[in-house]
């Protein structure tokens, strides 16, 4: 049995995922076609990340396009019109432009009501935060829809001759619907952190206030983003599972008892990585990163979507998910479906 006390929800109603919505664009990039832009392979690519191809969107589909359509599948999928929702909050580290917010552009796009939207940034782990902070909204009454959603054009900021980043991102969205369902408990528990000490490890240098754009900074590639891939592995493994153990204790569960672990799609050996030292079999874990790659802040998002509409989850079925990001941030979310 879980353990009402070890919820959220205790200190006010529940909230639930009433439906879920992902797209990604059209156009995919095969590791073969990366093989005839930078010095790869596709064996060297699969072995070493788990990925095959990417989507990338198209010149003139913005983060606003791919966010906007994960939503309206999202809202399709709960059965709750644009007019009935009481905020939009957008997880994103490729707004359109800095400003104003990209959830503005997507209530202007679902044709929305004039209801608060916002964005937040938390890098890869931004959907786990953005569902923390929708859920307070519906448990604190303050809202009855909440419409979060998670997208990225990672390949607007993807340098293409550097062919250990270049090969691990794309582009997509997804999006959940939050709202109270009176007969289950929904949210159990959301486990969030982070160490500005490790911000280095992952980051674009370029672009805000500490580097504002200039001829200079884009010859240097400075609004491309970089990481230091040996560090940012080691500390994703032991900061995703600290925060998944952690929200299992709180809510007094065994990593047996969750049908369907969803990782951050970063890398395949940082997934199995993390399932092996949870404890979990490889039915439990869902991956889709070979088709996608890292999505960012859609990554987990564009997962839930694809488990629950494959039959991976259904009513009632205990779900993980956990995620990690620059920051550094990470997050760890249980949900009785």
């Amino acid at each position: 049995m879980i353990n009402p006390r070890a919820q959220h929800n205790f200190l006010g109603r529940s909230c639930s995922i009433s439906g879920v919505g992902s797209y990604v664009p059209e156009r995919i990039l095969t590791n073969a076609d990366l093989e005839k832009m930078v010095d790869t392979s596709d064996e060297w690519i699969t072995t070493r990340t788990g990925i095959k191809e990417r989507r990338i969107a198209a010149a003139n589909e913005f983060t606003s396009d791919l966010a906007a359509k994960a939503a309206e599948r999202a809202l399709k999928m709960a059965g709750v019109t644009a007019d009935q929702i009481d905020l939009i909050i957008v997880a994103s580290i490729t707004p359109d432009m800095p400003f104003p917010n990209t959830a503005c552009l997507v209530q202007q796009k679902i044709g929305a009501r004039r209801i608060p939207a916002f964005d937040i940034e938390a890098a890869c782990s931004g959907f786990i935060y953005a569902l923390e902070v929708g859920q307070n909204f519906i448990m604190s009454r303050a809202c009855e829809t909440v419409l979060v959603i998670g997208a990225e054009k990672l390949s607007s900021i993807t340098n293409w001759t550097d062919r250990n980043t270049c090969v691990l991102f794309g582009d997509g969205a997804g999006a959940a619907v939050l709202q109270h369902r009176p007969d289950a408990h929904g949210l159990l528990t959301t486990v969030l952190g982070a160490d500005g000490a490790k911000a280095g490890l992952l980051s674009m240098p370029g672009g805000g206030s500490a580097c504002p754009a200039s001829a200079a900074t884009v010859a240097d590639g400075l609004h491309f983003l970089r990481m230091d891939g040996k560090e940012t592995f080691k500390n994703a493994v032991q900061a995703m599972c600290s925060a998944a153990n952690e929200a299992l204790q709180r809510c007094e569960l065994q990593i047996d008892q969750i049908k369907c672990i969803i990782p951050h799609q970063a890398n395949r050996r940082i997934v199995d990585a993390v399932g092996d030292r949870l404890g979990a079999t490889p039915e439990q874990l869902f991956v889709n990163l070979h088709k996608y790659g890292n999505t960012s802040a859609a990554s987990v998002a564009i997962a839930l979507d694809e488990a629950v509409h494959s039959g991976k989850i259904a009513r009632g079925d205990l779900i993980l998910i956990v995620a990690f990001g620059a920051g550094l941030t990470w997050g760890a979310a249980v949900i009785e479906w």
